[in-house]
């Protein structure tokens, strides 16, 4: 029986465990959207991970929605990045990056002057988004012409060729959780009737091209993609995901991608197992819980349903969290006011068991 504990190949990568770190966003980077001293520490502490798949990270300025967030658009921060995947790499750990352009989702204060938020049809999201000026509603979105849909496929493609310079060992793109690539996925944030639009096959379109434009920049076998159907996050509507989802693996499966990662909306295991029958490589679950995923998610790997389960918030709080899942707990508690931004309280300060 397969256990998560047991090694992996992650299409050429080899993993100690099939225990993953969720991306998270802690709004923490510095001046220039750059990761720091504190990021490195970070990460390295939760090598143990399999698989650490970092925060989003942002491939263009306007891919930018909350504050404090990274980037992979300038050579600073490729350098500044550098010193983060050297750092997991020294403990004995991989890491993935998140390549997350937020869309619709963000505000003009949080871009340079002659930015505004972007997205695949000028329909705002329902909500607010934290700025150094406080709450403010999201805004209509521009939205993107189809040769700007081109400029941001390059994006991503560029920031992935950085993304392997910084020495990451590859990428995961977001496609999930009513970003750029998920608005463009559903129908209700998608009102295109261009080869962008419409159909399951044009709302897929720009995921498929983005995924193999990132692909073929850095090899599929460095290339995940992160999906969540069904998830109402960010304002997004999708209430028949399943042609969408199964359209888009069936798109994808030539391409040979390093894995596919679910985050699993509640009520859509039945769409998981289908994806998971239908995509032949690695398949990464983060479980829908009502709890947040712990050690009885584990199972999911020893009966089939996944390759690898991705942890968030245990992780956050748990930076050894592989060894304490083993020994079936105790487990830190995260503290909720030190989620996003800050210093190293609650992020870097968690203790461990030898502790």
């Amino acid at each position: 029986m397969t256990t998560a504990y047991d090694p992996i190949d992650l299409s050429g990568t080899s993993l100690a465990n099939r225990i993953a770190m969720a991306p998270m966003t802690r709004s923490r980077a510095g001046e220039g959207a750059l990761p720091t001293e504190l990021t490195a520490e970070y990460y390295a502490q939760r090598a143990s991970a399999g698989l650490i798949v970092t925060e989003g990270i942002q491939p263009s300025h306007v891919g930018q929605g909350y504050p404090a967030t990274p980037g992979l658009h300038h050579e600073d921060q490729v350098a500044a990045w550098r010193g983060v995947t050297d750092a997991v790499h020294a403990a004995g750990g991989k890491i993935f990056a998140q390549l997350m352009h937020t869309g619709r989702i963000g505000h003009p204060v949080l871009l340079p002057a002659d930015l505004h938020p972007v997205g695949a049809s000028p329909v705002p999201a329902q909500g607010q988004v934290y700025t150094a000026e406080g709450p403010k509603d999201f805004v209509t979105p521009r939205e993107l012409t189809h040769q700007e849909i081109l400029e941001t496929i390059e994006d991503f493609a560029a920031a992935a060729r950085s993304a392997i310079e910084a020495g990451f060992d590859g990428v995961e793109l977001h496609g999930a959780n009513g970003y750029l690539v998920h608005q463009f996925l559903a129908p209700g944030s998608n009102l295109r009737e261009d080869e962008w639009g419409g159909s399951d096959e044009n709302r897929i379109r720009f995921a498929v091209e983005v995924t193999k434009a990132v692909a073929e920049a850095i090899g599929a076998h460095r290339t995940g993609l992160r999906v969540s159907p069904g998830n109402p996050f960010n304002d997004i509507s999708e209430p028949d995901p399943e042609p969408t989802y199964t359209a888009l693996v069936q798109a994808l499966e030539p391409v040979g991608l390093a894995y596919l990662h679910i985050a699993e909306t509640p009520g859509q295991r039945e769409l998981t197992l289908r994806l998971r029958k239908q995509f032949s490589g690695v398949l990464i679950l983060n479980p829908a819980t009502e709890a947040p995923t712990g050690p009885d998610e584990l199972a999911l790997i020893e009966d089939g349903t996944a390759d690898i389960i991705a942890f968030a918030r245990l992780f956050l709080a748990n930076p050894d969290l592989p060894a304490r899942l083993k020994s079936g707990g105790p487990f830190n508690e995260g503290d909720p006011a030190t989620f996003y931004g800050g210093d190293a309280t609650g992020y870097t300060d968690y203790p461990t068991l030898s502790l």
